[in-house]
Order: structure tokens, then C-alpha cells, then sequence
């Protein structure tokens, strides 16, 4: 099986990013983040509709529905691609439940409809949802660790149930597209800042960490790109944990290269790790996944 991507393929990886660097770069994420998150009641970061319908207006949510319904009518690895790119800029908002109801919710594939779900016992940016998709019924708020995704959890719901496989690939291809960029940060890192009169990346602690940070992110694009292909529910288990494992894993080597720096408030490696780990706790639970895959092989 071939897993090269086609020119269509990576023209449309090209457009996207571009789309969302754009949009959403360095400057327009620092923006979004400026809310005083460390007030006693600071709400929620408002959702950026402008940006939102702009989406919309690119096709990001209509990828998947046909073309004889207005939409691009590409298939699942597109997708996954798409998402891929938005995990690497930090795109906030309930990506993956817009756009799963694009084909079936009134104005989610334009993005005028913002659309959220119930996901492993949490639903991401509850409040800003014109639609929500599970029983919320109780929802709670959660202090996020992730300044950029406000959080409910559902009570009772201790997230069993998991969410559709479908979800679950987009998630990982997200975390994968955060991976890449968190191993692409510590590299270039790595061959700007010097101690004792060489760059840090000479360090064989720091090579090797940096080499880890490549295979891991390398071993769950195979995955995820392979999983989008087939869509069997066990590869997409394997996606996730393969894909959660590099961007967990990634960023906090990546903070590990940058040291102090990295924990700062200016540098966006923390900011990684937060979604990361808050990505991890949406769908399909790590343990489910495991017997679930084990049962498989």
C-alpha cells in the first residue's frame, strides 16, 4: 500500500497551513490567549466566529460532504490532514464535532453553526456551542489546564462510552500535527542556542532527545495516516495512543530542550502541552483502547 501523499494531497496541506498562518499565527494565538486565566472567575475565551466562518468559507468542515451537497467531497485521509495542520497552529475551538455535523447540522459545514459534544465525560467549549451533540445535562464547568479550551465535565460519565472512531482519528491527527511542531521547535532550538561555545544540539542528551521526539512523531503519522486509509476502529486506537504518547511525550521533551525558556509564559511549548493533554482526555479512553487493541491483535 502506498501512503505517499498525492500533489492534491499536499496542496491541500499546503493551503490549509498557509490558510491558518495566515489567520491564526504566532501573534493572532498570543491574542487569544491574553485573557487573565489566573483571575478568581475568568470565565471563558470567547470563540472567534470571524475566524469560524472563515473556515467555513475555505471548506475546512465541508471536506468530507459530498460535492452534490454543496460541499469539497474529498475522503477521510484529507481530513486528516486538514486536522493535522490545525493541531499544528493550535486552532481552538470544537473542531472535530463541527465538523462531523457538517453533512446533518444546518450551517455547520459554513461555519456558522459551532457544534460541540459530550467526549470521554467532557465537552469542550460548552458554552459557546449553538448545538450540542450527547446528553449534557449537569454539564460542570473545569478549570482547563489548557487556557484555549474551556471544559465541562458530565457527571456520572466517567467517559466509557468513548466517542465515534471517526472522532478519535481526527483527535490523534491533531495531536500528530502538534507533535511535529513541538519536534521541529526543539530542533531548531537546539541549533540556535549555544553553551560553552557550541550550539546546545552538539549535546549528545540533547541529540538524543530530539532524535526520540522525531521517531515517536514519525511511528504515529504511519499510524494515523494508515488508520485514515483503512478506518478499522482497532488501527484507530492504535492512532490515538500512538498519537497521544508523541505530542505528550513531544512537548515536554521539547520544554526539556528549550529548559528555563520553555517554561515561560512567551514561549508556546507549554501551551502544546496543555491542549495535549486535554486532547488525550477526549474520546476514547487510553485504557478502553488498549483492550480494545489487544483484543484485536
Amino acid at each position: 500500500m502506498d501512503f505517499q501523499l498525492t500533489d492534491d494531497q499536499v496542496a491541500l496541506r499546503k493551503g490549509v497551513r498557509e490558510l491558518l498562518e495566515g489567520r491564526f499565527g504566532g501573534p493572532a494565538l498570543r491574542e487569544a490567549v491574553a485573557w487573565d486565566a489566573a483571575a478568581p472567575d475568568p470565565g471563558a475565551p470567547a470563540l472567534d466566529r470571524a475566524l469560524w466562518r472563515e473556515l467555513g468559507d475555505a471548506g475546512f468542515f465541508a471536506l468530507r460532504v459530498p460535492e452534490d451537497e454543496g460541499g469539497v467531497g474529498l475522503g477521510l485521509p484529507e481530513a486528516v490532514l486538514a486536522f493535522e495542520e490545525a493541531g499544528r497552529a493550535l486552532l481552538p475551538g470544537p473542531l472535530v464535532a463541527t465538523f462531523l455535523a457538517a453533512r446533518d447540522v444546518t450551517g455547520a459545514a459554513r461555519g456558522e453553526t459551532v457544534v460541540t459534544a459530550v467526549s470521554g465525560g467532557l465537552v469542550p467549549w460548552l458554552d459557546a456551542a449553538d448545538v450540542v451533540r450527547g446528553d449534557a445535562t449537569g454539564a460542570v464547568p473545569l478549570r482547563s489546564v489548557d487556557p484555549l479550551t474551556p471544559l465541562h465535565r458530565v457527571p456520572g460519565d466517567d467517559g466509557e462510552a468513548g466517542g465515534a472512531p471517526e472522532a478519535d482519528l481526527l483527535l490523534a491527527a491533531e495531536q500528530l500535527g502538534s507533535a511535529g511542531k513541538t519536534c521541529e521547535t526543539a530542533v531548531r532550538y537546539a541549533r540556535e542556542r549555544t553553551q560553552f561555545g557550541q550550539p546546545i544540539g552538539a549535546f549528545q542528551a540533547v541529540k538524543h532527545l530530539c532524535a526520540q521526539m522525531l521517531v515517536r512523531t514519525e511511528v504515529a503519522r504511519a499510524a494515523v495516516y494508515a488508520a485514515s486509509v483503512t478506518g478499522d476502529t482497532a488501527e484507530i486506537a492504535a492512532a490515538k495512543l500512538l498519537a497521544d504518547e508523541a505530542a505528550v511525550r513531544g512537548a515536554r521533551d521539547c520544554l526539556q530542550v528549550h529548559g528555563g525558556m520553555g517554561f515561560t509564559w512567551e514561549a508556546d511549548v507549554h501551551l502544546h502541552l496543555k491542549r495535549a493533554w486535554v486532547r488525550a482526555g477526549l474520546g476514547q479512553p487510553a485504557a478502553r483502547a488498549e483492550e480494545e487493541l489487544a483484543a484485536a491483535l
